[in-house]
């Protein structure tokens, strides 16, 4: 299994990057958002999915752990393969697909590329449960509605098998100057 890879971005071209790592290329699909958010030549590590079929093997590329976590909820959804799964992360950002499913918005799930509203229904019905309620992060400069994907621990902790929901309790209170592994050890006492 290939978990991650980290280069340079040698092409872009119809939803896939070609990254290349020392002298190799790999082509990886990735959602709209994060095919726009990366520039040709520009250094990136895309979290990946390997995806293997009988007659093909293809990469599934996201820029935060938080949304390849997310993709492999999606795709075991009957009727929902990678490509849909792509097309529904590209919605948005994977903290507002997150709260799409956890609120039972399968209007907005609907609108992907290839989805359906029975579809949609399902990836509701299969998903809520799984993706915990929406999540409103509290800080004493106001209310954050949406996930810091910069958060290496908070990712760090989903990876671990943490829900995001889980993961931001176990954060919370600790102390957010502290190093990525050391808020994550802290989290993990907690």
């Amino acid at each position: 299994m290939i978990a991650h890879i980290a280069g340079v971005v040698a092409e872009k071209f119809s939803g896939s990057v070609i990254v290349d790592v020392a002298g190799v290329g790999y082509e990886i699909n990735v959602a709209v958002l994060d095919f726009d958010r990366v520039a040709l030549g520009e250094e990136v590590k895309y979290y990946t999915y390997h995806h293997i079929r009988e007659q093909s093997q293809e990469l599934f590329g996201f820029l935060s752990l938080a949304a390849k976590k997310l993709f492999e909820m999606l795709i075991t959804v009957q009727g929902v393969g990678p490509k849909a799964a792509l097309a529904i992360l590209g919605l948005g950002e994977a903290e507002q697909v997150r709260n799409a499913i956890a609120n039972a918005d399968s209007a907005f799930i609907a609108q992907a590329s290839g989805v359906g509203k029975k579809t949609a229904e399902s990836v509701i019905v299969k998903l809520s449960d799984k993706v915990g309620l929406p999540i409103v992060y509290k800080h004493a400069s106001g209310v954050q509605t949406e996930l810091n994907t910069s958060d290496e621990a908070l990712e760090a902790l989903i990876a671990l098998g943490y829900t995001l929901q889980d993961a931001t309790t176990a954060l919370e209170g600790v102390d957010a100057t502290l190093s990525t592994s050391e808020r994550v050890r802290e989290a993990l006492k907690g």
